[in-house]
């Protein structure tokens, strides 16, 4: 995980450092987003219909090669941001089928009750290589070369490969797949979806909070480069930050639990992050540091979303169709990120990146302020 978020910062500092744009950025976020998205559904498919452990294996090792294939282009001179999107977009692809994989094993290898406590694990350790990765990725960005970025990813691949090998993962094939064509396939695993009264809804209220919560993400080391005079090094400082408070949102979580409300918990995530989100718009240049303890607080709210809509997933849906239900929310999340990155791109351009902080809080505000709202939703959080 270190090594894939060092690559994909480093990534995204050479098109900061080369292009000062917001709508780049956001092109440049939507070329990974988008085929996950796109390709998750069918990802999810496959996982309910093969060795997930395989999938997971290709899945990490076609991802390796892309990044060995970046390194030796970028030694040979060939950079670009053509190039940079080709490699985002093969990367995504292999991400389309190792996340829904992953996801949809979890439930077969940890007890229901201790479901959420796991998943938020696994936000965790992400959260933890987030906090190192850009600083790493930016040392070695400005002291060795780009290229070495990309070969100590190709690295990470092999490690991953390796573990997953000695690995014992279960098997559950669906056998009702075998006779039907994909669509129908992906069509049940809707269907079982919404066999839970307000799951559907939830998603879509995810979903939305993604379109919103997007474009931040591509234009966080812009606010810093432009709003905050800031360089490489600063921006590393607000990424870290991001990191500690997601790491704080889920170590609070694991130790809680939750609780038996996830779905106002959700919500509650949603309104704090819209907040802060609207009081970083305000912050004068000279703020930087009140602006990292706003990140980290930020951070802490969005340590709340992902853990309990998977675990409500997760209860509710079968093994056999697991990989189809993740595949299917993956893909939700994939594709509402990248409309929201363009969107928000191209209104951060227009009215700046300081008053787009301000525009997309409040909106993201207003979502967690309604979520909670539909009876169908409040009716997940009754045992």
């Amino acid at each position: 995980m270190i090594t894939s978020y060092a690559a994909g910062y480093a990534v995204v500092w050479y098109v900061t450092e080369t292009t000062e744009s917001a709508l780049m950025l956001s092109i440049m976020t939507a070329c990974v987003m988008l085929p996950i998205g796109l390709i998750s559904p069918f990802g999810g498919l496959v996982a309910d219909r093969h060795n997930r452990k395989l999938i997971m294996i290709v899945a990490d090792g076609a991802v390796g090669l892309v990044s060995l294939a970046a390194a030796l282009l970028i030694m040979a001179g060939e950079v670009s941001l053509p190039l940079l999107l080709s490699i985002c977009l093969a990367r995504a692809v292999g991400q389309a089928f190792h996340g829904p994989a992953m996801m949809a094993t979890m439930p077969m290898l940890v007890p229901d009750e201790h479901l959420l406590r796991i998943n938020t694990l696994d936000q965790l350790l992400n959260s933890v290589a987030s906090i190192g990765a850009p600083a790493f990725g930016i040392l070695l960005y400005t002291t060795l070369g780009f290229p070495s970025v990309m070969l100590l990813d190709f690295a990470g691949a092999c490690a991953a490969i390796l573990g997953l090998a000695l690995a014992k993962v279960p098997t559950v094939v669906d056998p009702a797949v075998e006779g039907q064509r994909a669509l129908a396939n992906l069509l049940d695993g809707w269907r079982e979806i919404g066999k839970t009264r307000g799951l559907g809804l939830l998603m879509a209220v995810v979903t939305l909070a993604m379109v919103i919560f997007g474009p931040l993400s591509a234009v966080f080391p812009l606010i810093t480069y432009s709003h905050f005079g800031g360089d490489g090094y600063m921006a590393s400082i607000a990424e870290a930050a991001f990191g500690i408070g997601m790491v704080v949102g889920s170590a609070a979580l694991m130790a809680w639990g939750g609780g038996k409300r996830l779905a106002a918990l959700i919500a509650v995530a949603c309104v704090v992050t819209g907040a802060v989100t609207a009081i970083i718009g305000l912050l004068p240049p000279s703020a930087f540091p009140v602006f990292v303890g706003l990140v980290a607080t930020m951070a802490v709210a969005c340590a709340w979303y992902n853990g309990p809509i998977m675990t409500l997933i997760q209860r509710h849906v079968p093994d056999e169709k697991m990989g189809r239900a993740m595949g299917l929310l993956t893909a939700m999340m994939g594709i509402a990120t990248p409309v929201g990155v363009v969107l928000g791109g191209i209104l951060a351009e227009a009215v700046g990146i300081a008053p787009f902080f301000v525009m997309d809080g409040l909106a993201c505000l207003a979502l967690g302020l309604v979520a909670y709202l539909p009876p169908s939703i409040r009716k997940l959080d009754r045992p």
